[in-house]
Parts: structure tokens; sequence; C-alpha cells
């Protein structure tokens, strides 16, 4: 029996270096890797091996025969991707493969390059990885695999994990099962873990490259995008970053930073973080008491007056950037009725002129009908997805009480009532003091990793490219960081510490 990929799939390729046969595509040589949503197991080449279950650090991979029945649409997805694509990820006779993001963030990260070897004579590097998100871990464990290097971890938070602690939703428990893949290098010989510490405001940016040889920035982006209309800064508007730190119980969030007291909540954003925030807001209390979420999150979504979730898209339903595996899962959610609202046309005609395997054809099994906002939300609970909707004013006296959004027809759009409104529009980076930053890009400026004009400072993940690709898309991104870090140490283009590692102990004590 073949086994299939499923919707937890993070794309890191582990899978594929231990496959004994070639049978999961694409692998980071071919075109398409970094630009399908998931990996696909080729059934009809699988062996039952089940060595890439065993590899797989999210525990996405299954026998098609142990699908549940919220996962059995996988074992058709994972042969689909064969019918339509070549292994080089050439579509043929079907559908063609989602493409390649463009843009000046985007890179199609490939295999590592650099010779993963340093000359023998060589002293061990030292070197600081500012962050202990996913992008600053593979950093490290490529460091500690394959060079004798000294790592110090350092994060601004007093516990380590970055987004996949605090990010990730917490009924996705097996995505969050890849932090424990890099906790063994928090214990590892050569490595000092420094929490609650931050760059800019304990230690600067030139004390920390005083004490190593190198400093890799892997501090993601921390900030999110705003909508930029009338009346966004009401009380009761709200990023939907906020929204999910409040969930995970981020320590820099209050337990009573957001009120669940209305019947609708208003979502702007057609990404996973909007389908996270509106599928955590009508879930079965019961059900999440299960999972990691923050107990005050719990028991104010146990006393939660919410029946509805609207989540807006600006565009229409073949542009949205939500991923297929996410609005399968709304499909499967218990007690949670998902509703189109085609009061646009253009609505409907998108969702059946979609090719198969576009993420707009899992629609046409999903009720559409034109909603009237003027009434309260239908019994029971339910998500509705409306495209063509850009908000274009938040309206309230002190406090949201509904967003205007454009509407087909209507010259001055539509009200939808609301007691609370999340903009889910992307993240974005915020300086690092000390640092270069790209204000257009919320970037800072490199060469393959290298921080320009900083020689001896580097980037990885978000802060790098920009907030996009999952846990795996930092994997390619840190080897080409690591690879042209050590280039530079070959080179002689480092410069020696000044200070001893016990000094910069001494130091983050005393500054702590």
């Amino acid at each position: 029996m073949p086994y299939a990929i499923t919707q937890n799939c993070c794309s890191d390729a582990t899978c594929v270096a231990v496959c004994p046969v070639n049978c999961i595509h694409p692998t980071p040589e071919e075109r398409a890797f970094g630009s399908t949503e998931m990996l696909h197991v080729d059934p009809k080449t699988c062996i039952d091996c089940g060595a890439c279950a065993d590899a797989c650090p999210v525990d996405a991979i299954f026998p098609v025969d142990r699908l549940l029945p919220s996962q059995r649409e996988y074992a058709s997805i994972n042969a689909a991707y064969f019918e339509g694509v070549d292994v080089e990820g050439v579509g043929f006779e079907g559908v063609e493969p989602a493409p390649v993001e463009d843009g000046p963030n985007f890179h199609a990260w490939g295999a590592p390059t650099f010779e993963r070897t340093l000359p023998s004579d060589f002293a061990p590097l030292r070197v600081a990885v500012v962050g202990t998100g996913p992008a600053g871990m593979y950093a490290a464990q490529d460091l500690l695999l394959h060079t004798p290097a000294e790592v110090t971890l350092i994060d601004r938070l007093p516990v380590a994990g970055g987004l996949l602690r605090y990010g990730v939703a917490p009924d996705h428990p097996a995505t969050r099962k890849a932090q424990d893949s890099f906790a063994r290098f928090h214990t590892h010989p050569r490595v000092r873990t420094h929490l609650g510490i931050e760059v800019g405001r304990d230690v600067t940016a030139d004390e920390l490259a005083a004490h190593h040889d190198a400093v890799i920035y892997a501090v993601g982006a921390s900030t999110d995008r705003r909508l930029g209309i009338p009346g966004e800064d009401l009380a009761g508007s709200a990023a939907a970053t906020a929204f999910v730190a409040w969930y995970n119980g981020h320590p820099e969030v209050p337990a009573d930073a957001v009120e669940l007291s209305g019947e609708r909540v208003v979502v702007v954003g057609n990404g996973n973080v909007a389908l996270d925030v509106a599928r955590i807001l009508v879930s079965d209390p019961d059900a999440l008491a299960a999972t990691e979420i923050a107990p005050h999150a719990l028991a104010a979504l146990r006393a939660s007056t919410v029946r509805e979730v609207v989540v807006l898209g600006r565009r229409g339903p073949r542009d949205a950037a939500y991923s297929r595996s996410e609005l399968l899962a709304l499909r499967h959610l218990p007690g949670v009725e998902l509703v189109v609202d085609d009061s646009d046309p253009r609505t409907g005609r998108a969702i059946e002129a979609a090719a198969p395997g576009d993420r707009a054809a899992v629609l046409r099994d999903v009720p559409r009908r034109a909603v009237d906002w003027s009434l309260p939300p239908a019994g029971g609970r339910r998500i509705v997805l409306r495209f063509h909707s850009a908000p274009v004013a938040a309206v309230g006296d002190g406090a949201v009480r509904a967003v205007r959004v454009t509407d087909d027809g209507a010259e001055d759009g539509v009200e939808v009532p609301t007691g609370l409104l999340l903009r889910a529009i992307g993240y974005r980076g915020v300086p690092v003091p000390g640092l270069p930053f790209e204000e257009s890009t919320g970037t800072v400026p490199h060469e393959r990793g290298r921080v320009r004009g900083l020689p001896g400072t580097y980037v990885v993940g978000w802060i790098k490219r920009g907030p996009s690709g999952g846990i795996g898309a930092n994997r390619g991104c840190a080897a080409e960081t690591v690879g042209t870090l050590l280039a530079d140490a070959v080179a002689g283009a480092l410069t020696a510490p000044t200070g001893r590692p016990r000094a910069f102990r001494r130091l983050v004590k005393r500054r702590r």
C-alpha cells in the first residue's frame, strides 16, 4: 500500500533524502521545488518501506489505507500530481503546476552549493545565531552537523522556538512537532543558549560581532501590515498576528488583549493565517482543550458568543493565497458550516471555471449563496468566504461595529456588522539596530545571505527574503547563507573576534 503526504507537509525535503526509489517530488533539484504547496508521493513507484514517514519531522506521511476520513482526499491529491506533472515539474496533459512566485524577495532555494568541509588547520568558527525559529535552527543545524563551529543561540523571548512555538495554530500539533527535531541542538556540547536577550536593547550588533567570527540574524518578520483605511485604529480592530500570539500564550501579549463578545468576526485576508484564525474562533473549545492553546484563550473561547467568521478576500477565489490543504481542513471542521458568499457573480464563475488541482476547485462542493448582511448570523457556527471584497472603512463610534467593503453593483459598498476586525494581510520585518534595512521590502539588504556593508554579518529566513515560504523553505535558505559564510571564512574575509566566549557570557549576564 503506497504512502501519501497530507496537510501538515513542511516541504523541508527530509523525506526526499531517505526515499530509496525516488518517488517523492518535487525534489530540491527540480524546478518546481519551493513553488508547490506540498510534496507528493508517486503511488505507482512507492514501495511501502515507510522510510519517509519515519523521517518526516511533522508527521505528515501515512499509508493510504490508514488515512483518516478527513485525510482521504490526499491519496488522490498525491496521485493527481503525477498525472499532470512530470518529475521536472513541467506540466503535461493535465494540471499546470503552481506558478513560481516572482518579486524582489523571492528566490527559488536550491540544494546547498558549498563544500561542507573546511581546511584541517582551520580553527573552529564562533558563530552567533540571533533567533531560534526554524530559519535560525536550520542554520545552526547546518553548522553543527557539517563543521566544528561553536554556536551561540540568542533569542529575545524567554522560550526558544520563534514562530514554531508562537505562530502555529494549537490544533496543528504535528506541525509544532518540528520543534522536536531542533530541540537536540539546544543542549549540543558546542552550543550556548541565551534567552531573553534582545539585540539593540541588551547587547549591540557591534558587541555581538566583537565576540564572534560571524553573526547570523534570523529575526523573522515580527510585525504586521496595515490596511490603511479609516477607523483601523478603533477599539476592536487588531492584527491577526496579535490574535495568533494571544491564543498561543506569547509572553508579550496580555491575557485580556482579545474580547469575544460579538456574534460575528471579520477577518481581512486570504492566506493561511486568516484561515487559522477563522478555524480557532469557531472550533469546539472541548477539542481545543486537548491542544497546547493558552489557558486564558481557551477560557475566552468557552465564554465566546462568536458564531460566524467572515473571511474577506480582495480578489477572487483563484487568487487566494491559502493552501489547498488548509481550505480542505475547513470542509471537515466538526459542527461548522463553510459557505461561499456568491453575491458577486465573478465568484461563482471563477469557481466553476477552475481547473482540477486549482485551490478554487475545492470550493465547488461548498454551498454558495448570497448572504444578507443586514440580518444577524444564522444559527449554528459557520465560516463565510467572501471574495472581491476590499475593506474601505471600519465603522464605529469609539469601537468597531461594522466593516464597509466593496460590493458588486453597490456604489458605496455594503456594511458587514462585526464586533471584531482582524487584519491578516501579511507579516513585515522591522529594522535591527546596527543593520541596514530596506523599508520597501521590510528586509535587510544582502547578497546570498551576506549583509551588504557589514563583513561577518549574515541573514536568513523572513528578514532575508521577506515573509514568504513555510518551515521547509528555511532549510535551503539557511544552506545558502551558511555556504556564503563558509566561503567567506575560507577566503579570509571574516574578522577574528576580540572577545573570548566567557567574556560574552559575563556581558550577557550583566545585561539580562
